[in-house]
């Protein structure tokens, strides 16, 4: 399989990258801005880009590829500070401006007879989306102007004369933003016409080599799989089970964080799929662990070493240990990649104890949730259990904030289970990427017959997304929203008063823990 290797200098948008190639049909991994030549030549790239970054090339911690890489013949697009990386390895100049550029931008390409590129190819003078301080002041000799724009004259830079054939590419702007226009058209001009790749990423590619890696892997051991009925954990199951059969064993835990008769609808309805699922009832368990615990790590942390605790209780010959970890819970935990910034731990990566008597096979680790969707669908999993809208490992602990209890867990799984259903019956289900309750640790006063009141506050939240990485909250009708917050208030003892979380990702994130 032809592929592509992403450099991470730390940009909010590296991940962003590597999704739109995939888009193209093409295998993306990314790797630390660090790589050394042979660690690239194993992976065997077609192409290397270099991502964002948010530090200067001249600073005295700036960071730098290593210069080996310019050496290994391979195509280079650089991305803002990738452009940046590239002309200071070349003896240009990078200096800080006055003038910074933040949001759109027209570029002007060059398209003087003898001055046309490969790169900008069918794309005209067009917007796009900036983000930098820095600008190439100075070109680095065998180099020329592709484009400009209002404050960076040198805005798009290539390789050319006696080094045309290093096929050397930089950008001050950032083709993988929707924002520019005919970015993903950019994209695609660099890495079929001039890298010469052959789109050959799929779904069903995907799911061919998985099944292979999975069985190579777990040879003739057993395996042991955590399903909770979501899209995450059901993808995961099902790819294994493709590929080992029974030897898979998975294990529903019932922690008493889930949604209200979660554990017997989930039972119901994976029931087709023909998984052997043992049931295993440890609510007491996690709720006791969790009982005085506020701080949302170290309730992460501790609900990631009791389900490892409960596996370990089910295991009876099994070597390893099944999740449906995603890039976006890798992203979030930690720098795994290159130095982005960690944003909080994630029960799949962040909870894990040093010493687990279980080995890994995280077969969605690179994916993005519409990603895993689509796998699901070849698969053939039913689209009701597709289009389920995400629900944390760590569950209702993370939408209880504060200390956690069965009380409040009751109080917050009535009320969600009437936001949800108000969702489903109105047609606004399946409009939204996600949407849940979160019980605040706030109460308020209220009346209610003639009585003052002073009980605890909800807060709905609705999102739009694609994967996850950016959300938006979405747009309920007013009219919706006031029959939502009037159901839940007259039926949820405990709660007088509901808000709408109308925060966007980011600077929020979609959880609120």
């Amino acid at each position: 399989m032809q592929s592509v290797l992403v450099l991470d200098f730390g940009s909010q948008y590296t991940q962003l990258i590597a999704r739109r190639i995939r888009e193209l049909g093409i295998y993306s991994e990314i790797l630390p801005y660090s790589t050394t030549p042979d660690t690239i030549r194993e992976h065997n790239p077609r192409a290397i880009i270099l991502s964002g970054g948010p530090i200067s090339v001249y600073g005295e911690s700036a960071i730098l590829p290593n210069p080996g890489i310019f050496s290994l013949g391979l195509p280079i697009l650089g991305i803002c500070y990738g452009l940046q990386a590239i002309t200071n390895h070349f003896g240009g100049a990078v200096e800080g401006s006055s003038k910074q550029e933040f949001g759109r931008a027209k570029i002007l390409v060059d398209r003087k007879e003898g001055h046309e590129s490969i790169l900008f190819e069918g794309i005209p003078d067009s917007d796009v989306w900036m983000s930098h301080g820095d600008k190439v002041t100075r070109m680095p000799e065998g180099f020329r102007i592709t484009a400009s724009s209002g404050n960076s004259e040198m805005c798009a830079i290539e390789s050319y004369g006696q080094k045309a054939a290093l096929k050397i590419y930089g950008l001050q702007f950032h083709p993988e933003v929707q924002h520019s226009l005919y970015g993903k058209q950019l994209l695609a001009n660099f890495l079929l016409n001039i890298a010469g790749i052959t789109p050959d990423w799929s779904s069903k590619s995907f799911i061919d080599h998985q099944i292979e890696d999975i069985r190579e892997r777990a040879g003739n051991d057993t395996v042991i799989c955590g399903i909770s009925g979501g899209v995450d954990s059901t993808v995961a199951a099902v790819l294994v089970s493709r590929a080992i059969g029974k030897q898979l064993h998975c294990v529903f835990v019932d922690n008493g964080l889930l949604r209200k008769n979660e554990a017997e609808k989930v039972m119901k309805f994976l029931k087709p799929l023909g998984l052997k699922i043992t049931l295993a009832n440890s609510r007491d368990l996690f709720l006791g662990r969790l009982k005085g615990v506020a701080s949302p790590e170290k309730k992460r942390k501790i609900i990631g070493r009791t389900f490892i605790r409960v596996f370990e209780e089910h295991i009876h010959e099994e070597k390893f240990l099944v999740q449906g970890t995603l890039y976006p819970d890798v992203i979030e935990s930690i720098s795994v990649k290159g130095p982005s910034e960690t944003i909080k731990s994630h029960h799949n990566v962040g909870g894990l104890p040093k010493r687990m008597k279980l080995k890994l096979i995280e077969p969605l680790r690179e994916l993005f949730k519409d990603e895993v969707r689509a796998v699901g669908r070849e698969l053939g999993i039913d689209e009701n259990i597709l289009m389920r809208h995400p629900f944390p490992g760590p569950g209702l602990a993370v939408r209880v904030l504060g200390s956690v209890n069965p009380e409040r867990v009751e109080i917050l799984q009535n009320a969600d289970e009437i936001f949800i259903e108000e969702l489903k019956s109105s047609g606004l289900y399946q409009q939204v990427w996600q949407a849940f309750s979160v019980l605040l640790p706030v109460q308020s006063v209220g009346v209610m017959g003639d009585k003052r009141t002073y009980e605890n506050v909800l807060a709905l939240r609705a999102v739009e997304s694609t994967d996850g990485m950016t959300a938006d909250w979405a747009h309920l009708p007013h009219e919706f929203l006031g029959h939502v917050s009037n159901r839940i208030i007259n039926e949820v003892r405990g709660i007088n008063r509901v808000a709408y979380d109308i925060s966007s990702k980011p600077p929020a994130t979609i959880e609120w823990e």
